[in-house]
C-alpha cells in the first residue's frame, strides 16, 4: 500500500511537472485568442524563452535573472507577432509559423555559439520552497507545496486570470475586443492596444514555461527541446474552451498522458518506444476531434480589424 502510494504521489508530481510549461503556454495563447489575434507562434515563444533563460542563467549564475529574461525576451517576440498580425495585417496563421521557424534556426545558431562542446551547462535552476506543514500532507503535500516559484506564480494566474476576465471591466474590454472590435471601437476601446498588451503577454507567458523546461525540469537546453509543446498547448487551449481553468486542467490531462508513456517505457513491454511517444500527441488529436464544432472560439478570432474609413 505504501508502495502504491508513494507511486502515485511520483506520477502526480511527473504530471504536474509536464503540464507546467503546456499550461504556460495555453494561459499566454488564452490572453492573445481572447483579443482576437491567432498565436500559433506559442512554439516559437517557448522555445525562444528556453534559450533566453538559459543563456542568462549560464552568465548570471541566477536562475532568476534567467526567468526575467526570458519573460522579456517572449515580450518582444510577442511584439513582433502583434506588430505582424496588427499593424501590419500580415495573415495570423502565417506570421506564427514564421516566428516558430525563426526561432528554431535562432536558438539552435545561438545555442552553438554559447555552449559549446568545451562548455557545461550547469544550469542553476530555480531551488524548490517548501510550504512548512502543507508539504508534509500525503500525496498533494509534495505535488503542490513542495514545488518552484514558477509553480506557485501558475496556480496564482489561474484564479487571477478566471476573475480577471469574467468578473472585471478589464476583461470585459478585453473579450469586447475579442467578439466584437467594432462595437468595442465604437464604445472608445483602443482596439489596437488592448490586442497589442495582450500578444505581448502571451508571449512573456509562453516564454516562462520555456524557462520552467530549462531551469526546473532538464537544467540544460537543447535545441528544439520545445518538441511540439507549443501546439499541444494550442490544443489544450481548445480543449479548454478559451477558459482558464479548463486550459490548465486539459494541460493536466496532457501532461499526466506523457507522464504515462514514460512510465510505460520504463516497465520494458513489449510496444514499441515510437508508439508510446506518440500517445501525447494522440490524445490531443482525438480531444480536438471530439471538440470540433462544440468549442466556439472568440468571434473575431484571426481576424485583422480595419476601421472604417480604412484609418488604423
Amino acid at each position: 500500500m505504501q508502495l502504491d502510494l508513494a507511486f502515485f504521489t511520483d506520477y502526480l508530481s511527473a504530471s504536474v511537472r509536464l503540464a507546467v510549461p503546456l499550461a504556460f503556454a495555453a494561459l499566454g495563447g488564452l490572453l492573445s485568442e481572447r483579443s482576437g489575434v491567432l498565436n500559433i507562434g506559442l512554439e516559437g515563444m517557448l522555445l525562444t524563452g528556453a534559450f533566453v533563460s538559459a543563456a542568462a542563467t549560464f552568465y548570471s549564475g541566477s536562475g532568476w535573472w534567467g526567468t526575467v529574461a526570458a519573460f522579456l525576451a517572449g515580450g518582444l517576440v510577442g511584439l513582433l507577432h502583434a506588430y505582424l498580425s496588427v499593424t501590419l495585417r500580415v495573415d495570423q496563421l502565417v506570421s506564427g509559423l514564421a516566428i516558430n521557424l525563426s526561432a528554431a534556426g535562432l536558438t539552435a545558431f545561438g545555442s552553438r555559439l554559447i555552449f559549446t562542446t568545451e562548455t557545461t551547462q550547469n544550469l542553476a535552476g530555480l531551488p524548490a520552497i517548501a510550504f512548512p506543514g502543507f508539504s508534509q500532507i500525503p500525496v498533494l503535500g509534495p505535488v503542490l507545496f513542495n514545488q518552484n516559484g514558477l509553480v506557485y506564480l501558475l496556480l496564482l494566474l489561474i484564479p487571477v486570470l478566471t476573475y480577471g476576465l469574467f468578473r472585471t471591466g478589464w476583461g470585459l474590454t478585453l473579450r469586447a475586443v475579442g467578439e466584437y472590435p467594432r462595437a468595442a471601437d465604437t464604445a472608445g476601446i483602443p482596439v489596437a492596444i488592448v490586442r497589442y498588451l495582450c500578444v505581448v503577454l502571451s508571449g512573456g507567458l509562453a516564454a516562462l514555461g520555456g524557462a520552467y523546461l530549462v531551469l526546473v525540469h532538464v537544467r540544460f537546453f537543447t535545441e528544439g527541446m520545445s518538441a511540439g509543446k507549443g501546439f499541444i498547448a494550442l490544443a489544450a487551449l481548445i480543449f479548454g474552451k478559451w477558459h482558464p481553468v479548463y486550459t490548465v486542467l486539459a494541460c493536466v490531462l496532457f501532461g499526466a498522458t506523457e507522464a504515462l508513456q514514460l512510465r510505460v517505457q520504463a516497465l520494458n513491454l513489449n510496444i514499441p518506444y515510437q508508439v508510446l511517444t506518440l500517445l501525447p500527441y494522440l490524445i490531443a488529436l482525438l480531444a480536438l476531434v471530439g471538440l470540433a464544432g462544440k468549442s466556439t472560439p472568440p468571434a473575431a478570432l484571426g481576424v485583422p480589424y480595419v476601421k472604417e474609413g480604412g484609418e488604423d
